[in-house]
């Protein structure tokens, strides 16, 4: 599959699904992504190895500096559903302070052109490892990367380029 989105461009319009300590609420992409610098980072699945022991880790532990270097939220999203995303925010203690995003349909994965068929292993559609900068609505930096591995799409690697 080819990737359809790219630096500059804005984000679709999409209804996803947000896991907060209260249950999921519904969440307009062009709402949240408003008036505001967002790392939104995506993940294979919530629960697996590298994402758990990684990947969300990374940005609970340097949500302060990356604040501090003017992000005004982080984002975490899967193709899960919005009572996993919250169970694996609270086994992974984020405290509330990173967004847990379900794409439930991979909608907006769909719409990013950054899904990938998971299905010859039994996990169905998926979305691939990526990190991006959203700026007001409009994607300003994005890194790629293959899903066994978390070094562009880490908190440290953005850390380092804000």
């Amino acid at each position: 599959m080819s990737m359809s989105i790219k630096v500059g461009d804005k984000i679709p319009d999409v209804s996803l699904k947000q896991a907060t300590s209260n249950g999921p609420i519904d969440l307009n992409t062009s709402d949240f992504f408003k008036d505001k610098t967002t790392i939104l980072f995506a993940i294979p699945g919530a629960f697996t190895p590298i994402c758990s022991s990684k990947h969300l880790p990374s940005f609970v532990v340097h949500k302060q500096q990356l604040i501090d270097k003017g992000v005004d939220q982080i984002a975490c999203i899967s193709v899960n559903d919005p009572f996993v995303m919250q169970a694996w925010a609270e086994n992974q203690h984020t405290k509330n302070e990173i967004a847990m995003i379900a794409d439930g349909n991979g909608d907006l994965t769909r719409a990013f052109g950054l899904g990938m068929d998971l299905s010859a292993l039994g996990l169905g559609y998926r979305s691939q490892r990526y990190a991006m900068i959203i700026k007001d609505g409009k994607v300003t930096r994005l890194e790629v990367e293959p899903a066994s591995t978390c070094n562009l799409t880490s908190a440290e690697h953005f850390l380092s380029i804000l």
